[in-house]
Order: structure tokens, then sequence, then C-alpha cells
């Protein structure tokens, strides 16, 4: 190999990649331009990531959105005297029915409200208690059934309607054990004035029948009261299967099995009827409940 064989490979072999000064220019523009516009873009799109959250109205909405509640516990005071049919019309139902909103029939509109005359107060009291169309169950849900039932009764008057309120359950029992007490005060208290040998047999048996008629007039009140205010939902229209309420020819097979039976299944819930019809009410009132409806049907 020659010296000048040796240079010439000693050259090649410290000759870069770039020979041509268009190959030095895209070098040039691939080191350096091309990096820049990937940092500015890579700035651009961080940046645009965090603009909502920026904002303090916007920080302070995401907030409320995390962190508003997901439900809500209402307790209700079950002793207040229940509001009149007038008052639960002015406070919740003249939103609509004032100016018929909704399809709402307007208050006193004989026209609009005959035909739903004709189906009767619980059909009435079963839709507002249930909702219909654009009316919400209980028109809002801010009274008790009883109240919603009166406010029915008043709107109906101003249209014609003859319907009677219907009876909250406590004033019902009140109603019916306050003769019994007060009649069998003066039994007692009249006794003793005659003579002691001859009356004392009197007062002992006089309190007996009276303490024996108390806890049946109760009861009976009990039973109806607690039909109007939840049982009738379904049975008085037969609504889901069950029997509707006086068809002696539906409640004859149940009848027969008995008040006890019908009492369990009506506690235990059977089909589409949930435990005790969805209320709280107590054994003794739904077997008097059951008793009011098999009355009914016999």
């Amino acid at each position: 190999m020659s010296a000048n064989d040796h240079d010439t490979d000693h050259e090649v072999a410290h000759t870069g990649p770039i020979k041509t000064p268009q190959q030095l220019l895209a070098a040039v523009f691939f080191s350096f331009v091309v990096p820049i516009f990937a940092i500015i873009g890579l700035v651009y799109y961080v940046t645009s990531g965090n603009a909502p959250a920026a904002g303090a109205g916007d920080d302070g909405q995401s907030l409320a959105q995390r962190i508003q509640k997901i439900g809500t516990v209402e307790i209700r005071d079950a002793n207040r005297p229940l509001k009149s049919g007038e008052e639960v019309y002015k406070a919740q139902c003249v939103a609509c029915h004032a100016a018929g909103a909704a399809g709402a029939p307007k208050f006193g509109d004989v026209a609009a409200w005959a035909p739903r005359l004709k189906t009767g107060f619980e059909a009435l009291w079963n839709s507002a208690l249930k909702g219909k169309g654009a009316m919400g169950a209980q028109g809002g849900g801010d009274f008790s059934d009883v109240e919603i039932g009166r406010a029915v009764v008043y709107m109906t008057a101003a249209a014609g309607g003859k319907f009677a309120e219907p009876a909250a359950p406590v004033a019902a029992a009140a109603g019916a054990s306050a003769p019994e007490t007060v009649a069998a005060a003066p039994a007692a208290a009249a006794s003793p004035v005659p003579a002691p040998a001859t009356a004392a047999p009197t007062p002992a048996a006089a309190p007996a029948p009276a303490a024996a008629a108390a806890p049946v007039a109760v009861a009976a009140g009990a039973g109806e009261a607690l039909y109007k205010q939840a049982c009738f939902a379904c049975h008085a229209a037969g609504v889901a299967g069950s029997p509707k309420f006086g068809d002696k020819a539906a409640w004859a097979p149940r009848i027969a099995t008995g008040i006890d039976t019908l009492t369990a299944t009506a506690i235990k819930g059977k089909g589409a009827m949930p435990p005790k019809g969805g209320t709280s009410a107590s054994d003794a009132d739904i077997r008097a409940a059951v008793e009011y409806m098999v009355s009914a049907a016999k």
C-alpha cells in the first residue's frame, strides 16, 4: 500500500455524514427548529389543559359539583296541626292549578273538573298522591296524605264537587275513645250515691261493658283511617290484581282463608303489595284495616 492510499483512507475515516451545504441546513433545521416547535406545542397543550381550573369562578363551580349532596333526610312533626285544604292549595297546588299550567285543571273551572269529579274522590286523591302527567307525587311531597286529600276536596268544591274531607287517623281514634271515657266517668261517679250495701255491685258491672266496647270502636276507626290513608291507593280501583274494595266476588276466596291469614299476608306483603302496604302502621292497625275491608265485602 502506498503513502497516498494511506492518507486517503485516513481522510475518509475522519469525514462526517454532512458532506454538502444542503445536508448541513437539514441538520440544523432538525436539530434546532423542530425541537423549538415541539416545546411550543407542549407548552400550549399544558396551559390549555389547565385553563378551566385557573379561574376562581370555575374552580368554585367544580368544587360545588363535587361536594353537592346526593340525598336529603326530611323529619316531619307528626304531632303538628294538620293544614286545611285551602292552606295546602295556596302553599303548593296554586302554582299549576291557578293558571292551568301543564294541563292541570284550572281552579274553579267547572268544565275542566267535571269529568274528573265523575271518577270520584278516591281516584282523584290517588292521582294526587301518586302523581299524574307533569304533576309529581303529592304535588311535591310537602304535606301528609290527609292534607293532600283536604286540598283535593277544596279544589273540587270550587268546581261543584261535594266530597267529604278525609279524617286524620289520630283524630279518628281520639274521637272514638273520648265518648267512652266520658260515659264511664259519670257511671263511676253516680254509683256511690245510693246505699253502699246495694250499690256496690253496680259500679263493678257498669265499667266492664264500657271498657270492652271502647277498643272495638277505636279499632274500627283506626282501620277505616288506615285504609283511606294507604290501602285505598290500590284497593279502590283494584290496582295490580288487588281485590277491589267492596267487591264480594273478589274477596270471597280471601275471606274464606280467615282474618289471621289475611292479616299475616298484609303484614308480610304479597305480589305488588309491600309489607304493611308500605306504611309503618302497627300490626293491630293493619288487622283493623283488614277487618274494615272484609266487612265491606260481606
